[in-house]
């Protein structure tokens, strides 16, 4: 029982910390070779905060653990809205813009309602995540474009490291994805040895203790941002989470091993 525990401490540490410089060395590699920052900051830096749930979820579904994965993805979505904005806003408190309730927020009520209906038969394959992940491609689209058309580019230069050799980033990239790998597949033995110890679904194991953990990115970055008053990204990274932990790390399960969940 203690070597689980320690190995969902030791997981989840290694996970969060391998996941940002495995970010900052794929966004360094991309921005010394002339990509623009706004599509580095579209793929690589959004999707980054939600890398964590996607390694675990991809390794739960190849040890045949669909719900831990599932758990955790919706689980992340709770945590980022009850924990990670309940902190945001204790910390300093937050205008919300207009622009922000009728665009993300928006899309992200219809999307959850979409996915309700999707696991509405207790069952994910394929063709559902087949169309997560079109939504998702579809969703990057829209933020590229949204980006470019009001010049918002700016708004991802902190992510993005600009004096980052090759040399660095290149290792900073393999060791981030090294470690990520690996405590990503130590997270889930622990996560999935306690819930056979206690008799506990994986769904509750990956919604609560794994969905937590995976969380602490988001928390950094949106009390960070809430601290220098960027109001907007605070809010838009919780938001943005969310939908792709719905789009991204959802489809994860139905693509890898397709299979009925207990209702």
């Amino acid at each position: 029982m203690l070597t689980f525990s320690l190995s969902i401490i030791v997981g989840l540490i290694f996970l969060v910390w391998s996941a940002d410089r495995f970010v900052a060395g794929s966004a360094a590699i991309a921005n010394n070779f002339g990509v623009p920052h706004i599509i580095i900051g579209v793929t690589i830096v959004s999707l980054g905060t939600s890398a964590p749930e996607i390694i675990v979820a991809i390794f739960a579904s190849l040890e045949g653990k669909p719900e831990l994965a599932m758990g955790n993805a919706i689980g992340s979505n709770i945590a980022n809205i009850g924990l990670v904005l309940g902190i945001t806003a204790l910390v300093a408190p937050i205008p919300i813009s207009k622009r922000l309730i009728l665009n993300e927020n928006l899309i992200l009520m219809v999307i959850t309602v979409a996915v309700g209906f999707i696991l509405f038969n207790f069952y994910i394959g394929r063709i559902e995540s087949s169309l997560l992940i079109l939504a998702m491609v579809i969703f990057l689209g829209w933020i590229y474009i949204q980006n470019k058309s009001q010049n918002q580019s700016s708004e991802f230069e902190d992510d993005i490291p600009s004096d980052m050799s090759n040399l660095k980033a290149f290792i900073w990239f393999v060791i981030g994805l090294g470690v990520l790998l690996v405590s990503a597949r130590v997270l889930v033995w622990g996560a999935t040895g306690i819930a056979k110890t206690y008799g506990i679904s994986d769904a509750i194991i990956g919604s609560t203790i794994v969905a937590v953990g995976t969380s602490l990115p988001e928390l950094a970055a949106s009390v960070s941002s809430a601290l220098k008053k960027h109001h907007d990204i605070a809010i838009g990274n919780v938001v943005g989470s969310n939908i792709f932990n719905l789009l991204a790390v959802l489809a994860v399960p139905g693509l890898i091993a397709p299979s009925a969940f207990a209702p």
